[in-house]
């Protein structure tokens, strides 16, 4: 196994580079660079938008007076708490169902259409029976944030156990390796970085549904003042509130790759 290692290492450092490396640039510099052009963009944007169109300082003299009121802190607990809640239970949904329908193939087969109709169908269709069955209260959020990421997380999960290196199987096998065995160190090092592409996917889609939900049952949360200034054409703090929930993508994207990180370090010992 540390034979396939190595080579994979060697062909990986051959592949073509498109680009100067990261390491020869310094990248915060750049970032900065790009943060202030679209800042830019956005108060030209501003100047030709008229009044409908804050511009960058009209934005932030309201995000001051948000956070002094505090109402945007209790309407982002609420929003954190209901996105939290709903990604969790759909990582420990999808991940063990997506390995089991992987790794069982005649399951795998028999629930494939299935899988299939769940993952292409809108999650707004399953609203009014959600809020018959749970209501308007968290229970209903949370649920929808759960069907929105659960899809994305089983089916990347599935796939990866799915790509799993056959010939090293059938090695293991001839090498009187258990079952047991060759799936923990053979198919679910290989289904991790699928896995946590189908966590980063399904927690873009848990962002959106999170405040899908809050605009569908009880107004509330980010979702809420989303509603609430739109309604009122108050787009100061309405940019406010859409900039937040980019900033709480952001993080919970950065969160996710430091996790890989720390898996992928896991999968490289467990392959060695």
């Amino acid at each position: 196994m540390k034979a396939a290692t190595q080579t994979g290492n060697v062909v990986s450092s051959r592949l073509p580079r498109v680009g100067p490396r990261v390491s020869h640039i310094n990248i915060h510099v750049w970032r900065l660079l790009v943060f202030a052009g679209v800042v830019g963009l956005w108060a030209l944007l501003a100047r030709l938008g008229g009044a409908f169109f804050p511009s960058p300082l009209e934005t932030a003299i309201a995000a001051v007076q948000l956070f002094k009121t505090g109402e945007i802190y209790l309407a982002a607990a609420s929003s954190f708490y209901t996105l939290a809640m709903g990604f969790l239970l759909a990582a420990m949904v999808g991940i063990p169902l997506g390995l089991i329908f992987g790794g069982i193939r005649i399951l795998g087969v028999l629930f494939d259409p299935y899988i299939d109709a769940l993952s292409s169908m809108p999650r707004v269709a399953f609203l009014p029976l959600i809020i018959v069955f749970l209501g308007l209260g968290y229970e209903a959020k949370i649920f929808v944030v759960f069907l929105g990421a659960v899809m994305p997380i089983l089916v990347n999960t599935m796939a990866g156990v799915q790509a799993s290196d056959h010939e090293l199987i059938e090695m293991a096998r001839s090498a009187g390796a258990s079952d047991a065995m060759i799936f923990q160190k053979i198919m679910l090092p290989g289904a991790l970085p699928f896995i946590m592409t189908g966590l980063r996917v399904g927690a873009s889609l848990a962002l959106i549904n999170t405040v899908v939900a809050e605009l569908y049952t009880a107004v509330e949360g980010l979702g809420g003042l989303l509603s609430v200034y739109g309604n009122g054409f108050r787009m100061a703090p309405y940019f406010v509130v859409v900039i937040i929930l980019a900033l709480i993508g952001v993080a919970l994207m950065h969160g996710l790759r430091m996790i890989e990180k720390r898996v992928m370090g896991w999968r490289l010992g467990n392959w060695s």
